[in-house]
């Protein structure tokens, strides 16, 4: 079964109850679901024999704060067999917990605590559930889109006292003048100089 179209009816016919909505998109099908109906339906895409997605490519969360629902958790799958792959979302609160991945993919594993540690979103029955990619100490989560650029500390090494320090965070961007005329026209200091060539 390698085509979208007759994956996305098997989907719908075998798990009527448990899928909100599904689409063919961009050669991928999207699968939208509720967070409770979560490990169902990661099983039956693990195990059932037309589907076969065996392997737990990412997990990640897009923020959108203005909304009841904030977090959209996403679930990358392929199936190596088929040459599919499967894009499963659902919407969550800012303090709903949801269930762990790790007893059906150990790689989840990592990939729940990064989600934990950018957004805040806290994963019922995760083995060891403590920040990976921040500092000790650090407060907030730095992927949603209400994180202050300052304000904040940091914890770093700092060669002239040759230890570690902490300080405040300066997330500064320096304003730099971008050219974006097309490189086959040639950019402005360039006209410029076949310019005064040809009046030489």
């Amino acid at each position: 079964m390698t085509n979208l179209i007759d994956l996305e009816k098997k989907i719908n016919s075998e798990l009527t109850t448990k899928i909100n909505k599904t689409e063919i998109n961009h050669n991928q099908i999207y699968v939208d679901i509720d967070k409770d109906d979560l490990i169902d339906v990661i099983l039956f895409f693990k195990t059932n024999k037309d589907m076969k997605f065996r392997q737990l490519i990412d997990i990640t969360a897009v923020d959108y704060p203005e909304e009841q629902q904030r977090f959209k958790i996403v679930y990358l799958l392929l199936s190596h067999e088929l040459n599919q792959r499967m894009i499963l979302s659902y919407h969550i609160g800012e303090n709903e917990v949801i269930p762990s991945l790790t007893p059906v993919f150990p790689s989840a594993n990592w990939m729940e605590r990064e989600v934990f540690d950018m957004y805040g979103v806290n994963f019922k029955d995760h083995p060891d559930l403590r920040r990976i990619l921040t500092d000790y100490g650090f407060e907030g989560h730095p992927l949603r889109k209400d994180f202050p650029l300052t304000g904040n500390s940091e914890v770093r090494y700092s060669e002239e006292q040759k230890k570690v320090v902490n300080e405040p965070v300066k997330l500064e961007q320096n304003y730099r003048n971008f050219d974006y005329e097309s490189p086959w026209e040639g950019t402005k200091y360039i006209k410029e100089l076949t310019k005064n060539e040809k009046k030489n």
